[in-house]
């Protein structure tokens, strides 16, 4: 069922406003979607609470994709599906700030790494930290896809970090751009949200949120930076979605099926996110520092999203894949 828009899109406005400055909230109403997808990723505030923020939620994802919750998935790759590679070349589309591109610079297996995304402001930021840290192997470009030249059977490895899921023809890019630019050994590696397209989750699944919600004691409710209890979920409604960024989630449900028709898997390890990413948006910062009442209390949300998988497929994926 589409959901044109909810009181979760009220409530959204009101705290982008507050964290990110009513300016970023008018700067949405302009008839350029590359303008208001452009504005998502520019000066983001550091003022948020979302899941990915709780160290045991990471953990927990480093657990599930490696079998060591002290592991992340850059660690993983390099130890056990690259270890023996060199002179690699590596495209990253839509890097946002390159944080993880950087961390796999510093491994000697790389000739070279290019990041290339649509908003300068981070591209700008990503060239100084790679700098500070003396990085001579990486690059950055600030670049549209459609005007970034993709140099047929050149690339090792072409990375998606939670940016796939904003491309609009997902079968087009996959098919025609990225397995062409592939040589004969590449592989290609996501670590994607690969649920509804825009956020559109099905009854069931809002109502398992809500009973998962229901968990959690008043006092953790507390949205950030607001006076607001988070007492349900309603979703996304299509129409903020599309006003707030045309790009997100545009075409994701197509993500894993269009991968499996046309690329050779040699790794997949889903991780939820299901019910978790959506329970504590906004309330996350309430779990960054755990007393035994919290500990428990993510140990009881945890084993919820483990029962809802049992029967529901993982709304995240990380995967490795061979070029056909």
């Amino acid at each position: 069922m589409i959901r044109l828009i909810t009181v979760d899109d009220i409530i959204d406005t009101f705290l982008k406003g507050k964290q990110r400055g009513w300016e970023f909230i008018i700067s949405k109403f302009t008839f350029s979607s590359s303008s208001r997808t452009k504005s998502a990723f520019n000066k983001t505030s550091k003022l948020s609470s979302n899941w990915w923020i709780i160290p045991s939620v990471q953990a927990r994802r480093n657990l599930k994709i490696t079998g060591n919750p002290k592991v992340n998935y850059k660690q993983f790759l390099m130890q056990d599906i690259l270890k023996d590679r060199t002179n690699l070349k590596l495209l990253s589309l839509g890097s946002g700030t390159c944080r993880h591109e950087m961390e796999l610079a510093c491994y000697e297996n790389f000739e070279k790494i290019t990041c290339v995304d649509l908003s300068k402001e981070r591209i700008d930021g990503a060239i100084k930290h790679a700098k500070s840290k003396n990085l001579n192997n990486i690059e950055f470009l600030c670049s549209n896809i459609d005007k970034f030249e993709f140099k047929n059977n050149y690339y090792d490895v072409v990375l998606f970090n939670s940016s796939l899921h904003h491309f609009k023809d997902v079968k087009h890019l996959l098919t025609q751009k990225i397995n062409k630019c592939l040589n004969d050994s590449g592989l290609l590696v996501i670590n994607e949200y690969i649920g509804p397209n825009r956020l559109q989750f099905p009854k069931h699944q809002t109502k398992a949120i809500n009973n998962a919600l229901n968990i959690i004691p008043k006092k953790f409710k507390k949205r950030y930076n607001s006076t607001i209890i988070k007492d349900n979920f309603y979703g996304s409604g299509v129409l903020r979605m599309i006003i707030a960024d045309p790009s997100e989630c545009v075409d994701s449900a197509n993500i894993k099926p269009t991968i499996h028709n046309n690329f050779d898997t040699i790794i997949e390890k889903p991780y939820g996110g299901n019910i978790l990413m959506n329970v504590l948006k906004d309330i996350s910062h309430h779990f960054l520092d755990l007393n035994d009442e919290k500990r428990e209390l993510l140990h009881n949300l945890f084993q919820f999203e483990d029962d809802y998988l049992d029967t529901n497929s993982s709304d995240f994926l990380f995967g490795v894949y061979k070029k056909q």
